[in-house]
């Protein structure tokens, strides 16, 4: 273990944290994670299986005595976010993630520190490797690509687990009990694009950067910017006043993330250029305005570059990529009517990338409600029918419908509060979890999900508190105990 994390409690928990930041592990490349957990399970002589996608599944016989106990399972993904301050040079195919303690924290240095769900994957290793605790028949479920499609939870086979008591290891806020989560989907918009000879000599490259993004269901509610929506604003006033020609457009990186930054290369006069400069100033110092509360880091640059190789959009093309970015709802459609503060229905328009006869969109929309998540969805279908574009719409993941009457929510309540002298609180998600997914392959699964507090999860900003993940385990290590 890194000096960093060595003298932090409990050892077995972070031992095997600070293995997972030396594997690449980012979604669609959790082989050699699954390979770890792999070695673990073999070097306990416990038994395992891997499916067709990866999934890996351990079991644990029960502690002498506790034999007749019903199964419970661990459950966490094994895939991170890969997200990375632009002036951060860091490979995350190869390179491990750099982490650093900072007071009762820790957080990685430029990039996301992965603890979003590497903390839970650690802990259920410490459980499997633990021989002083109690406990009944366990399983470890491990899932690949929750981040970006749910796809290990997807294709779980239906006879893959045998516990019926799932103990959800991807929550993050120590002390409350999650129990039920938003649905979502997604919607893929491809923009055909046409480009002509270029008119003018110099090019030159607007950038947004330096805002915060962060988790577009947790982080939707913040009043964050959206990069790619502001660049897209500042296009369509800057086209009002200067004749430039636009050649591409790109932000964001990830589905489920707000845009932390964009850019956009635009050919225009020299002399014009010198004016947009005064505007953009301008225009960007309202925008800093509007969000100063939230995007204290926020900035922007306008500056000549190297040539593209791509011509520039033609007239028509350049139009309609402005207005249909601008189109596309972004943020909090509607709160929940009848829990304080929970979005109910919220979208993101998360990424655009630009080819030479193409542009991707993508948005990312959800709701605990299936029909306000229909109808979020239609709205962006139109905006993409209005523009005369393709759009696909994958069919999405279900939600996890809450129920106050759960068997193991009071036993675990009444833990909770033996351990910690208060009940803890109860909440649901806006952000979809795998137990909407299992609770649907397996009727009657009794779940709960629950973990320490991790603050700002796939962003650069990303960290975990150290003595809330003492707790978590003590409160994990407790929990099986009685229901053992």
């Amino acid at each position: 273990m890194s000096d960093i994390l060595a003298g932090l409690k409990p050892a077995l928990l972070w031992k095997h944290f600070s293995q997972l930041l030396r594997i690449p592990h980012g979604s669609g490349n959790e082989r050699a994670l699954g390979d770890y957990i792999v070695s673990v399970a073999k070097d306990l002589d416990l038994s395992w299986k891997r499916d067709k996608v990866g999934n890996v599944l351990v079991s644990k016989p029960a502690t002498p005595g506790h034999e007749q106990a019903t199964g419970v399972i661990l459950q966490g993904h094994m895939d991170m976010v890969n997200e990375k301050n632009s002036d951060v040079a860091h490979d995350f195919l190869k390179d491990s993630i750099i982490a650093e303690l900072r007071g009762d924290w820790v957080q990685a240095k430029g990039t996301t520190l992965g603890s979003d769900n590497g903390i839970g994957v650690a802990a259920a290793l410490a459980v499997m490797e633990d021989k002083t605790l109690a406990h009944g028949p366990l399983e470890f479920l491990f899932t690949v690509d929750e981040e970006t499609g749910l796809t290990g939870a997807n294709h779980l086979a239906k006879d893959f687990l045998k516990g019926t008591k799932l103990l959800n290891l991807d929550s993050e806020d120590e002390g409350t009990f999650t129990i039920g989560c938003s649905g979502g989907g997604d919607s893929e918009i491809a923009l055909p694009v046409q480009r002509k000879r270029r008119r003018f000599k110099d090019i030159y490259r607007l950038r947004l950067y330096g805002f915060r993004g962060g988790h577009s269901g947790l982080d939707i509610n913040q009043g964050r910017g959206n990069a790619i929506r502001l660049l897209v604003r500042l296009l369509y006033q800057a086209q009002e006043r200067f004749k430039f020609d636009l050649v591409r457009v790109e932000g964001g990186n990830k589905r489920n993330a707000i845009p932390r930054e964009s850019w956009a290369a635009i050919g225009i006069d020299s002399a014009a250029a010198k004016k947009m400069q005064l505007f953009l100033k301008d225009a960007f110092a309202k925008v800093r305005n509007e969000y100063k509360a939230v995007e204290k880091g926020a900035q922007y640059a306008f500056e000549k570059i190297t040539d593209p190789k791509e011509e520039p959009l033609t007239a028509d093309s350049q139009a309609a990529l402005i207005r249909l970015l601008l189109t596309l709802p972004h943020g909090v459609v509607s709160m929940h009517p009848e829990i304080a503060g929970l979005v109910e229905t919220s979208t993101n328009l998360a990424v655009v990338r630009c080819e030479k006869a193409e542009v991707q969109i993508i948005c990312s929309s959800r709701s605990s409600v299936a029909s306000a998540l229909a109808a979020v969805r239609q709205t962006i279908k139109a905006a993409a029918e209005l523009a005369g574009v393709r759009i696909v719409q994958p069919g999405g993941y279900p939600g996890w419908e809450p129920n106050l009457q759960s068997a193991l929510l009071k036993k675990l309540t009444g833990v909770y509060s033996q351990v910690f002298g208060k009940e803890p609180e109860l909440k649901a998600v806006h952000a979809g979890l795998e137990c909407g997914i299992i609770g649907e392959k397996y009727p009657g699964m009794d779940m709960i999900s629950f973990g320490p507090t991790i603050e700002h999860p796939h962003s650069p900003e990303e960290r975990v508190h150290t003595g809330s993940v003492e707790r978590f385990w003590t409160f994990l290590t407790t929990a099986l105990r009685a229901l053992g």
